[in-house]
């Protein structure tokens, strides 16, 4: 029996993917998005014509992507920045930011400030969480701007229905519901992420080809974490957000950890851990916290310099992410792996311990073909991250089914 597809629900998918092949390609022509998409020209023909009726698309001339030529020069298309705004928020150990970001993906405007995470109660800290919002909203209310949806990023265990953070090694603060207290705030739509999960979502925007249908995204920070993406769909548990890689045993009864268990990771690789072995502390040492990036990196240039408790520290480091990654790939198949974070500075360090680890496990069979890359930086990609899922909320629940236009989009009241 064939099951035909309604009509709707192919214009709606169709939509869709030419949203998707915007948000990738910046800007492209009605040609080389069927190119992308697979669609004829006729249907990309029709699609554009709607949504830039709708005010959704842009015509440009010329433009980048290769699009200016000899002869009759190349209309492009791109995603109308005007259409609506989002908000992605950042709450990491004594660090609050708000940025933001427009339909296009570029970044509007941006709120940080400096917060003593570990002492605040829990009320606080959902009040500065939506205090550092308020202040961008009113910034840019005067600009006709209000945000459609908010996505806020916190290290940790967020519930699967992205509500709240379950638990935070920057805070002792449980099951704190942010989404719910910035609904109620903004009138608007609000989501509660891993901060792992949103660097896994920016590293399939950002480069599809490399990081497209399975691959593994590894923070390394003051704590430890993963983003799993596996057919092109990221994972998450059925009661939390999942992937707590940091958290996997390394050494049953072993270091002490920051979450309070021993063993972990984490406690072996964290930043916290680094110093704590590199300098002789003990096992049982309570982790410290908050080191700055000046100095990791002078204990990394100690490393490099000479064999001593510092090589020996990111030794030890490099081998219980080598460990844990070759359990993960006992369950998965070897994909590519980003490393994220201020870790990546000392990559050159951990990469041979590493996959001297990875080759000792099951998980290791086919070690040689497992590519790394290393990316120090990853405040920008959690911020990318929380904006596309902010935004292809947009594009998959409003947009795409043709529910709004710019003008229904821009005119929604923000509290």
């Amino acid at each position: 029996m064939t099951v035909g597809v309604r009509h709707d629900d192919l214009r709606r998918r169709n939509r869709a993917m030419v949203l998707s092949a915007l948000r990738t390609a910046g800007q492209a022509s009605r040609t080389e998005i069927a190119g992308l998409t697979g669609l004829s020209n006729s249907t990309i023909s029709a699609i554009s014509a709607s949504m830039i009726d709708e005010g959704v698309l842009l015509e440009v001339k010329g433009g980048e992507n290769g699009l200016a030529r000899r002869g009759r020069p190349q209309v492009a298309l791109t995603l109308n920045p005007e259409l609506a705004s989002v908000v992605a928020v950042m709450l990491t150990l004594n660090h609050l930011s708000a940025t933001m970001i427009d339909y296009a993906g570029d970044t509007v405007d941006e709120e940080i400030e400096r917060l003593a995470t570990q002492t605040m109660d829990r009320e606080a800290l959902v009040a500065a969480v939506v205090g550092c919002v308020r202040r961008l909203v009113d910034r840019q209310r005067g600009e006709g701007r209000r945000p459609s949806r908010i996505a806020l990023a916190v290290q940790g265990i967020t519930s699967s229905d992205s509500s709240s953070m379950l638990w935070s090694p920057i805070t002792p603060q449980q099951n704190t519901p942010f989404a719910p207290a910035l609904a109620a705030a903004f009138g608007v739509p609000a989501t509660v992420e891993n901060d792992c999960n949103m660097i896994a979502m920016a590293l399939k925007w950002r480069d599809p080809v490399r990081y497209r249908d399975d691959f593994f995204a590894i923070m390394l920070s003051d704590g430890i974490g993963m983003g799993l993406m596996t057919k092109g769909k990221l994972f998450s548990g059925t009661h939390s957000s999942g992937g707590e890689f940091g958290h996997m045993i390394h050494v049953p009864h072993g270091a002490l950890c920051r979450c309070g268990r021993r063993g972990c990771i984490e406690a072996y690789a964290g930043n916290y851990a680094v110093m704590r072995n590199a300098s002789g502390g003990k096992e049982d040492d309570p982790p410290a916290a908050d080191f700055s990036q000046a100095e990791m990196q002078k204990l990394a240039d100690a490393a490099r310099a000479k064999d001593g408790p510092e090589r020996r520290a990111f030794v030890t480091a490099g081998n219980a992410i080598g460990f844990g990654l070759g359990s993960v790939f006992a369950l998965f198949d070897p994909a590519p792996v980003a490393i994220v974070g201020p870790g990546a500075h000392a990559f050159d360090i951990l990469e041979g311990p590493i996959r001297e680890a990875i080759a000792q496990t099951s998980g290791g069979a086919h070690s040689g073909a497992i590519s790394f890359e290393a990316e120090p930086n990853e405040m920008p990609l959690i911020t990318q991250g929380c904006a596309m899922t902010a935004l292809t909320r947009i594009d998959d629940e409003l947009v795409a089914p043709g529910a709004v236009t710019a003008q229904t989009l821009r005119g929604r009241k923000v509290a």
